[in-house]
């Protein structure tokens, strides 16, 4: 074994199990993540790397060891060594599938070539990443671990021992004979080779060029009967070699190695998350590493966007709006209003997305971005009513929040979307400043989206953002959120105004009918 320790090329620390126990975060539909993470993974998702995208990391050097990879990754070389890489793994478990499908001495054959691809593979592999210009712990670790790894005398042993056994196989020669329904094997002892004779035989009715009737072989291995029978005789024909052959895949069941299996499923979660970035940089929309502390006084991103809805947008030819999102020094909890359908709950969305992508070490939507590690994402969306638990929805509410604010903490990220509709103006106001006042109090981040404008200037740790419209026709979206007060009751009078439905403009008309 090398005595390089290389553990896992999505954690220098020891990594997670990353298996079908982790649990999914109660965040991601509200967040519109499971389908960020539909997106990524695919349909038929081959390297099962759900669980990945279901752990975000806890600390800032973490996170910096992934963007390293990635960063690593953006060189067309360094990215297309990875696939070649992977191809040839992916051939391997090929081989090895098709080998337990057929019977024992076909499957023999396969597994020695499944552990000579797999030897040249990481042969090919090691000596690529050790003479590329790397930059990332991980894979440069993975490099070191290879040059190790091939230059143990366990695997240069064995890597000749497969060369020496297939040269062996190569040159077996023997002669079938076929008579009426018997057919026998004997060794090859010089005969003469028939197909040259009957070619030479007929080459004298020749007359020119003709069409060629020959038609591709069937790629298959699947055998008849005749065939496997055929087989079977040529092994007794030869036990010294077929006992070898047995010998040496019993003895080197299991040839991959434990880390470099990890390393070529892992590897795929960079490799699947940088596909679908593609897609957002090929629509022009920016694409960032942000800069991700412990501890932030100060987030921010600069045109930012949720992720989900521009995929969509994206497919559909559509055009995305661009947002900007800070929150400094002291100030915690964002308050968004504005208009109904003007971008509200997205905006909301984009800044967990934000947070949740750039703790997992990935690129985040934007120009630019500072972002704060989080314990956990807390989302609190209006939910149907279930006949069944015998709650209105106000209760159920309150009971919903409660347990949100229980469980948060001050590195917590909450996000609350129009809550205690279903009561009276005044009432949820009290009940919203409860709720804002405790949050405060444990100073976790958090966006509010309120049909509540006052809420906006409860306190001065929280700031206003409003959805906007467009200047000529309030009747517009813009799904621009702009930092600025609350705008009270002027979307309304905006409306009224527009229609001629002041109260101006109705009394005037009443006076003109008057007349």
């Amino acid at each position: 074994m090398p005595s390089v320790d290389f553990r896992s090329i999505l954690d220098e620390e020891e990594p997670a199990a990353w298996d079908g126990s982790v649990q999914a975060p109660e965040c991601l539909a509200d967040l519109n993540l499971d389908q960020v993470i539909d997106a990524v993974v695919g349909a038929d998702d081959e390297y099962e790397l759900r669980p990945f995208f279901l752990s975000p990391l806890t600390t800032a050097r973490a996170v910096e060891y992934r963007h390293e990879v990635m960063r690593d990754l953006e060189s067309d070389r360094t990215f297309a060594y990875v696939t070649e890489f992977a191809s040839a793994m992916r051939r391997v478990r090929e081989q090895l599938a098709k080998g337990a499908k057929v019977n024992p001495l076909q499957s023999q054959r396969l597994f020695l070539d499944a552990l000579r691809t797999y030897s040249q593979a990481i042969v090919d592999f090691g000596e690529r990443l050790l003479n590329s210009p790397l930059n990332s712990r991980g894979l440069r670790g993975f490099g070191r671990y290879l040059s190790q790894y091939v230059a143990s005398p366990a695997f240069a042993s064995r890597a000749s021992a497969a060369d020496t056994l297939l040269l062996e196989l190569n040159n077996i020669t023997y002669s079938v004979h076929i008579k009426d329904n018997a057919v026998s094997v004997s060794r090859y002892q010089g005969q003469a080779d028939y197909s040259d004779e009957v070619a030479e035989t007929f080459a004298k009715f020749s007359q020119g060029e003709s069409s060629s009737y020959v038609g591709p072989l069937r790629d298959s291995i699947d055998m008849s009967q005749v065939e496997e029978r055929i087989l079977s005789l040529v092994a007794k024909l030869f036990p010294t070699t077929f006992a070898k052959l047995a010998e040496f895949c019993e003895r080197n069941h299991g040839f991959i190695d434990p880390a470099i299996a990890r390393f070529d499923r892992e590897i795929q979660f960079y490799v699947a998350y940088k596909a679908y970035v593609a897609r957002f940089i090929a629509g022009g929309l920016p694409i960032c590493y942000p800069e991700v502390r412990s501890q932030a006084r100060t987030v921010f991103a600069r045109d930012t966007y949720d992720a989900a809805l521009a995929d969509s947008l994206i497919a559909r030819g559509a055009s995305v709006v661009l947002n900007d999102v800070t929150l400094e020094d002291d100030e915690r909890l964002i308050v968004v209003s504005g208009p109904n359908q003007g971008g509200k709950t997205t905006f909301a969305r984009l800044f967990g997305q934000l947070h949740y992508l750039a703790g997992l070490g990935c690129p985040v939507p934007g120009r630019a971005a500072r972002l704060a590690l989080f314990d956990k994402i807390l989302t609190h969306f209006e939910r149907e009513e279930h006949v069944e638990n015998l709650r209105s929805k106000l209760e159920d509410d309150l009971l919903r929040i409660r347990d949100l604010l229980e469980r948060a903490t001050a590195r917590s990220i909450i996000i609350v979307n129009e809550i205690f509709s279903s009561t009276t103006t005044s009432d949820a106001y009290f009940l919203a400043r409860q709720i804002v006042e405790r949050i405060l109090s444990l100073g976790a981040r958090c966006v509010c989206v309120t049909f509540l404008d006052a809420l906006a200037s409860a306190d001065d740790r929280i700031v206003s953002m409003v959805s906007m419209v467009s200047p000529d026709d309030p009747a517009i979206r813009t799904y621009k959120v702009a930092r600025r007060p609350a705008g009270g009751r002027s979307y309304a009078v905006s409306i009224a105004e527009k229609h001629r439905l002041t109260y101006a403009r109705i009394r005037a008309r009443i006076e003109a009918a008057k007349q």
